[in-house]
């Protein structure tokens, strides 16, 4: 700074003071929600700075406070406006060089203002008698630099008027880099009274950008009155809900001149993939038929085997919270059930696959993982072969960011018949596959990364297996349903989907997304879309919480449903609230028909809705079978589902493995709680190409 005049008035010594005494020669600044002139609130003041004014031949007064002997760290020039003194009572405009109409005021600490703005309200002014030049002067003022925001303050300079000043540390608070859906974080924010007067705080509220990110928790503050040197806390919280940078204000009344204290609250909040959707494979990771992954040889009555999943089949060694698996019995030699559960873990009262003996069959099992990775196999009865097909997993933290980026979250859709071969073309020969494609409006197909398919095996003429992936040449050594002569076979399945790009792709079905199915043997093949994977962009997108298998229904015993179903009943189911939140759509499950007195079929859809019965199935078992089926089961308004039974009677089962629930980050609701009101994705067109012999 260029010094035109050369006269020090007043020089003061850097000494440590208990307490202010007049006279008063410093300045207050409080930065509020602004980071300049000043990075921090703070008292320049002869306690720890030498303090100089100096008279400007432009009649200006500069006063600075130097800590050292670099640059000032303050730097203060006022003056009144041209040709006027400074009168007591009156408010100035200010400028940052002053004119006729507006009194200067420029203050520089950590760096310079190009063109500030503000108030100067003069309190009182001492002259010179023969030379009217100013020699004290008490005011308070607001400084507003390059719009970014006031800060305020009081300036003594040879005065007796005491002042007060409230202090307020950290400033701004800084919450930094926040994960969305991250723990609500608090930091305290303390206040001193650092003037000759006492203050006296009011209520506190919150203002600004984004008020409704941040909480006032805590306060000792409002209603007290603070002499000078003590001081009181309030605490705030930040609560990250999408990503994006987010500040607010919090506002603490006083009875200082300008009537309240501003600390700025401020933090940066970006996207988690926790709870997101990674397609692997599908990929076979354990075969007891062949030693793969376990010791070779069928799991006997009681046994239990820990399979690694972790590293294995493309599912990385860490990050990873849930695996989906298909899992497949061959050859039982007694009627059982097999349970997939977290290794480490106590067995639990679920099941994950049931089977009669001789039975050959699979269901689609998503399981937390245990420790290291691994997830615990038991078989109940008789002994049987197992085999375990990997076909993705859900992110349990942020580790799988760096190599493979965001995950996809879960768009569930009204039940709708893509594919069945029984209404033209016949059955699929056995050793051929057919392509699939759906098609949606522009702005959605483009982000479908995956199917969640409900696959049904119909009639085949001899055991065998489905299996369905992405397409392309080579088919997986991996079934996605398996099947046995003459059955009716479900399965749901998380299809990895590919967009139509080759020469048979032509007109609707050019670009869309596509699945491919293959089987072994010639059968019928029913295809219900029951939701989609999306890039985790889309809106109202859900993610995965998953839980340690926990039964919720059991006809038998009256958990949940009270009784045997009967032909054409309907029973609404409500999940144990315990394991729900106000953004929980849908429950994963493995829902079990119990020896039906006929065959029938068994329907999942929300309950307490104005949708009817959708056409599709989720179990097909036939009279006396036990079947098992993954079910995704949405929740209507007041977090139920109802079940519908077609024919005969049937026992119920149902064990949930998880919960799907609005991610916050792609909310239309944010914040809300509301239940859903934004309009579903839907289907514009289905079809298939011509079968292809493989």
């Amino acid at each position: 700074m260029s010094i035109a005049g050369a006269c020090a008035l007043a020089v003061l010594p850097g000494m440590a003071l208990a307490a202010p005494t007049a006279p008063y020669t410093l300045v207050t600044i409080d930065i509020g929600e602004t980071s300049s002139p000043a990075v921090e609130s703070r008292v320049f003041s002869a306690d720890g700075f030498t303090v100089s004014v100096q008279p400007q031949t432009d009649g200006s007064t500069w006063m600075y406070f130097r800590d050292g002997p670099q640059d000032p760290r303050l730097s203060l020039l006022f003056k009144a406006p041209t040709g006027e003194q400074f009168v007591a009572g009156r408010t100035y405009p200010t400028t940052r060089f002053g004119d006729a109409d507006n009194a200067r005021l420029d203050i520089s600490s950590d760096w310079g203002c190009g063109s500030p703005t503000g108030s100067l309200t003069v309190r009182s002014a001492a002259f010179d008698p023969e030379t009217q030049e100013l020699t004290g002067l008490a005011a308070s003022y607001s400084y507003n630099c390059d719009n970014r925001g006031d800060a305020t303050g009081e300036i003594r300079w040879n005065s007796d008027v005491e002042y007060a000043a409230l202090l307020s540390s950290p400033a701004p608070v800084d919450f930094g880099e926040l994960k969305v859906e991250s723990p609500t974080q608090t930091r305290k924010v303390t206040y001193r009274s650092a003037g000759s007067l006492p203050v006296t705080l009011g209520g506190a509220t919150l203002a600004g950008t984004d008020p409704a990110s941040f909480q006032i928790t805590g306060n000792d503050c409002t209603g007290r009155t603070l002499d000078p040197g003590a001081s009181c806390t309030m605490t705030v919280a930040a609560t990250a809900r999408r990503a994006g940078s987010f500040a607010a204000n919090l506002v603490l009344a006083d009875d200082s001149p300008y009537g309240k204290r501003l600390v700025r609250l401020k933090f940066t909040a970006v996207d988690t993939a926790v709870g997101t959707y990674y397609a692997v494979g599908p990929s076979r990771v354990m075969d007891t038929r062949s030693g793969l992954g376990v010791r070779k040889g069928k799991l006997g009555a009681g046994q239990k085997v820990d399979l690694q999943i972790t590293g294995r089949g493309g599912v990385p060694s860490s990050g990873v919270g849930s695996v989906v698996l298909n899992v497949t019995v061959a050859n039982p030699t007694a009627g059982s059930f097999l349970t997939v559960y977290p290794a480490g873990e106590g067995r639990p009262t679920a099941s994950s696959i049931n089977f009669p003996k001789s039975w050959l069959g699979s269901n689609n099992v998503t399981v937390k993982l245990g420790s290291g990775g691994k997830v615990s196999i038991y078989n109940h009865a008789g002994a049987t072969d197992a085999v375990v097909d990997v076909v993705g997993w859900y992110a349990g933290s942020d580790a799988a960011l760096a190599n493979q980026g965001m995950g996809g979250q879960y768009q569930w859709f009204n039940p709708v018949r893509i594919l069945d071969t029984r209404s033209g073309g016949g059955a699929l020969p056995g050793g051929w596959s057919i392509t699939g494609w759906v098609n949606f409006v522009p702005e959605f197909r483009s982000h479908v990364r995956a199917y969640v398919l409900n696959i049904t095996a119909v009639s085949p003429k001899k055991n065998g297996y489905l299996t369905a992936w992405k397409g392309g040449w080579d088919v997986p050594s991996t079934s996605t349903v398996n099947y046995a002569a003459g059955k009716v076979v479900p399965n749901l399945a998380i299809v990895e989907a590919s967009p139509c790009y080759a020469d048979f792709c032509t007109g609707d079905s050019y670009g869309a997304p596509s699945y491919e199915i293959y089987t072994s043997a010639t059968s019928h093949v029913v295809v219900d879309l029951v939701g989609v994977i999306d890039d985790a962009t889309v809106v109202d997108g859900l993610r995965f919480t998953p839980r340690s298998p926990t039964r919720i229904v059991d006809s038998r015993s009256g958990l949940g449903i009270p009784g045997v179903l009967g032909p054409g009943s309907v029973r609404k189911v409500t999940p144990p609230s315990a394991m729900l939140t106000d953004t929980t759509e849908v429950v994963a499950m493995n829902v079990t028909a119990v020896t039906p007195t006929k065959s029938t079929v068994v329907t999942v859809w929300p309950a307490d809705t104005t949708r009817p019965r959708p056409n599709a199935s989720n179990l097909n078992p036939g009279a006396g079978q036990t079947v098992s089926n993954a079910v995704f089961g949405q929740l209507g308004p007041n977090q139920a589902f109802n079940v519908h039974n077609l024919s005969g009677n049937v026992h119920l089962v149902a064990d949930v493995v998880g919960t799907f629930y609005r991610y916050s980050g792609t909310d239309s609701h944010v914040g809300s709680g509301a239940a859903r009101t934004s309009a579903r994705p839907t289907v514009v067109g289905a079809g298939s190409l011509p079968p292809t012999r493989r």
